[in-house]
């Protein structure tokens, strides 16, 4: 009883962040960087569908997320001049759309499980970029395809003109999707498909079949990945090759693994951080990406469960004694002083050898 106060209370206070956030930012830039957020914890929530639930990894799961977001820019470009109150459906046929696509690629890929699996998929990938460029009709080549989110008249004072608009937008549809996912672990199908990530040959010695499982999990995931992908295109009002390419997909498996697989809200953290890592840190450094990877191989080899477990862990200590967090003080000083003098010094190694 007590856990579900908990998750109740944790779930409210994640709708009132949402609802707060524009009142602490309300500048257009930032609620631009925000949207991102919204529509990227999306994607890794949908991702960890895959990897921290059912134990897939996939190395093609921006393709769901990219060939929904083409399908959300061509339906808005038919409705041009229709109703705003339209757009607010758009996400809902990229997910239909990423969940047909799902279905098609998924019927291959699941086929098998473990290394072949993400093999299978990385090959996909590539397939589905290299034929993106072939197909200029719908895919609009390396320019890619361009629409205007606002979709006639103002309703109730509502276009989308705006990016607060379209930021609440995105909010609604992130909160709605990840109840939904949260929702999807505590049913059966959810229960399985972690059995079948620990022990596929137990679970189908008692009945269920472990291809199954992941074909289902699969569609569901992808199903999301393009609620996701076409609130991007409604976002940024263009949708390209480079949604549907491998570095979009290693970009969401990265987030990923740095917010905490093992986590429900794990994917949303390493989104957060990600995102802002890109949007943020990109325009003080040219070696963001450096310091992305660097957080990566931290996580990876020193917090395997991500910053969310960290923080969970932090929040188990909290109630010790000074004796036990006296050291984890002076240890964590001592970190962010090794990190302050390994920043400076890759700083200045760079601009010396940059020439700038």
């Amino acid at each position: 009883m007590e856990k579900r106060l908990t998750r109740k209370w944790i779930w409210l206070a994640f709708a009132l962040v949402l609802l707060a956030a524009p009142w602490v930012f309300p500048q257009s830039a930032a609620l631009s960087l925000l949207s991102q957020c919204g529509s990227m914890m999306i994607l890794a929530l949908s991702f960890n569908m895959l990897l921290g639930q059912t134990g897939m990894l996939s190395f093609g799961h921006a393709v769901y997320a990219g060939l929904a977001a083409f399908a959300a820019v061509h339906v808005m470009n038919r409705w041009a001049g229709g109703s705003p109150a339209a757009l607010a459906l758009v996400p809902l046929v990229g997910g239909c759309a990423g969940l047909l696509c799902g279905a098609v690629f998924g019927f291959i890929t699941t086929r098998k499980s473990g290394t072949a699996l993400s093999m299978i998929s990385l090959a996909l990938v590539e397939l589905v970029a290299a034929g993106a460029l072939m197909l200029p009709g719908w895919f609009g080549g390396e320019s890619g395809i361009s629409t205007d989110r606002v979709l006639g008249a103002p309703m109730f004072g509502i276009d989308f003109a705006s990016q607060l608009q379209v930021y609440y937008l995105i909010a609604c549809w992130l909160f709605v999707s990840a109840a939904a996912m949260y929702g999807l672990t505590r049913t059966p199908l959810g229960r399985i498909a972690n059995a079948v990530r620990d022990n596929p040959e137990r679970a189908a010695f008692i009945g269920y079949d472990p291809r199954r499982v992941r074909y289902l999990m699969f569609m569901l995931s992808a199903f999301f990945a393009g609620v996701g992908g076409a609130l991007t295109a409604i976002n940024f009002e263009i949708a390209s090759a480079e949604n549907l390419g491998l570095l979009r997909s290693a970009q969401i498996l990265l987030f990923t693994f740095i917010g905490g697989a093992g986590y429900f809200f794990g994917p949303m953290i390493g989104a957060l951080v990600g995102v802002l890592f890109s949007a943020l840190l990109s325009t003080y450094t040219r070696g963001w990406q450096l310091y992305l990877g660097l957080l990566f191989v931290i996580v990876v080899l020193f917090a395997p469960g991500g910053i969310a477990g960290v923080l969970v862990r932090l929040a188990s200590v909290r109630r010790l004694s000074l004796p036990f967090l006296l050291p984890f003080l002076l240890r964590s000083a001592a970190l962010l002083l090794l990190a302050g003098g390994s920043v400076f010094l890759i700083e200045m190694l760079y601009r010396r050898t940059a020439g700038l």
